[in-house]
């Protein structure tokens, strides 16, 4: 009689659930192994190469606001050199307890003075574009030499600013990072200007 046949037991049927069982295993193996390599990395790159800081205060408005998070990339002074415009992160000079945020205006080996309010570098006016007309002090500050390896640092919001005017340069070697982006609060989410 032809029919159909017995169906036979398979020895794969009964090692289906173990193989499978072993295959989430090993996913879930790869896929922890995965998360902790990638954790590793990014707590490698933020506590070495970047790290985050709040903003304290309101010397650096518009451009940075009081209580912003931002990163800081502590590195990229080791590769090439602070420039004029650069936002950096320093410890203050009179006490190195405490760290500053500012912009640069002079670089080493310039005479930088404050006449009404507008920076000058060697006499002569410098533009600073980023600066709304609305945040000059209109005060003028005598000339002040800027050696090697210091710099002038000044807030953007020159009337609440303390910064070079008042306590003069800042060593290099207080300066430990370039204020690069805005992480927090995400309506100012972007690099920093």
């Amino acid at each position: 009689m032809q029919g159909t046949s017995p169906s036979k037991p398979t020895v794969t049927d009964a090692r289906a659930p173990l193989e499978s069982g072993r295959k989430r295993f090993f996913d879930a193996r790869y896929w922890l192994r995965d998360l902790i390599l990638s954790l590793l990395l990014a707590f490698i790159v933020i506590f070495f190469l970047y790290q985050p800081v709040q903003v304290e205060g309101t010397s650096m408005m518009p451009h940075l606001t009081n209580h912003e998070r931002i990163f800081i990339n502590k590195f990229v002074y080791r590769f090439e050199p602070i420039q004029r415009g650069d936002i950096v992160v320093f410890w203050y000079p009179l006490d190195p307890s405490k760290s500053y945020i500012k912009r640069v205006v002079g670089l080493p080996g310039e005479w930088v003075s404050v006449v009404d309010g507008r920076v000058l570098i060697n006499g002569k006016a410098l533009i600073e574009s980023y600066l709304p007309a609305e945040r000059y002090d209109r005060q003028s500050y005598p000339p002040t030499y800027v050696a090697p390896g210091h710099y002038y640092v000044l807030g953007d919001y020159r009337e609440s600013s303390n910064d070079s005017r008042v306590w003069g340069t800042v060593n290099q070697k207080f300066i430990y990072g370039k204020a690069v982006f805005v992480y927090w609060p995400f309506s100012q989410f972007g690099p920093v200007e």
